[in-house]
């Protein structure tokens, strides 16, 4: 995207555990408004770049930039300070307690004040509601619902629903689809789209191919520990993705050389 600053950038970015090189010399940009899927096989360096990227595990060398300054993502807090949230695959709700509680968890609204000080359940029921229905989530209407009786994708668009709430400009989400079924997949995308549309950045670390293809602006393939292809909607078919996923054009080109 040529004039307009990324919102997260890794430069030249190596990641070695002792004599075990995990990734060497990944450069990706990341911008506000767009899905950028970052997709590889198991071990091709997904999950240390997410951890890189939250703050879990700083970079042996290389840069990473926010909003165009260099920063040091010394830990989690650090990383979410500047907006930068995380959505696991296992989301890491809390099945026996509601859906406004799920959504507040640790940074529940108030009223009163001194010893008289306690949660506003109502008003974090109304904000909980309405911001699950944003994502478009309307079987839901019960704050008090224990989320343990909601689908798979409908949590996970209560995790993505609430780190836009928390302030998120970069979301990082981790294969969110990975367990779920064609149903709640398509509730998962359909979050993504509405995420995308108030601006924030998506980073989106999945190994199906066909999600990618159906949400991506910009594709980043990882085959271990490298970046071996990189490219925008539009550039590859699925078929093309899927074979630079496996590593079999990779595999094929560096056969020539």
């Amino acid at each position: 995207m040529t004039g307009i600053t990324p919102i997260i950038e890794l430069r030249d970015i190596s990641k070695s555990y002792g004599n075990n090189t995990a990734l060497s010399g990944i450069n990706i940009s990341v911008y506000p408004g767009e899905v950028h899927c970052l997709l590889g096989d198991n071990g091709a360096g997904k999950s240390t770049l997410i951890k890189m990227m939250s703050g879990v595990v700083p970079p042996s060398t290389g840069q990473i930039l926010f909003d165009g300054k260099p920063v040091n993502l010394a830990s989690p807090r650090e990383a979410m300070a500047y907006g930068i949230a995380t959505v696991h695959q296992d989301v890491g709700s809390i099945p026996l307690l509601g859906v406004a509680r799920n959504f507040f968890l640790g940074v529940e609204p108030t009223k009163g004040w001194g010893p008289f000080k306690r949660i506003d359940f109502d008003k974090a029921g109304e904000i909980a509601i309405e911001h699950i229905r944003a994502m478009g989530i309307s079987r839901v209407t019960d704050p008090d619902q224990l989320v343990g009786t909601m689908s798979g994708g409908e949590r996970q668009a209560l995790a993505i629903a609430r780190a836009l709430y928390l302030g998120a400009k970069v979301l990082i989400l981790d294969e969110p689809t990975a367990a779920l079924g064609v149903r709640e997949s398509s509730v998962v995308i359909d979050a993504i789209r509405k995420a995308r549309a108030q601006g924030v950045a998506l980073v989106f670390i999945t190994h199906n191919a066909p999600h990618a293809f159906a949400v991506g602006d910009r594709y980043t393939v990882l085959l271990q520990g490298r970046v071996a292809a990189s490219f925008s909607r539009g550039e590859k078919t699925l078929d093309e993705l899927t074979t630079w996923m496996a590593g079999g054009k990779k595999i094929a080109e560096d056969a020539t050389v």
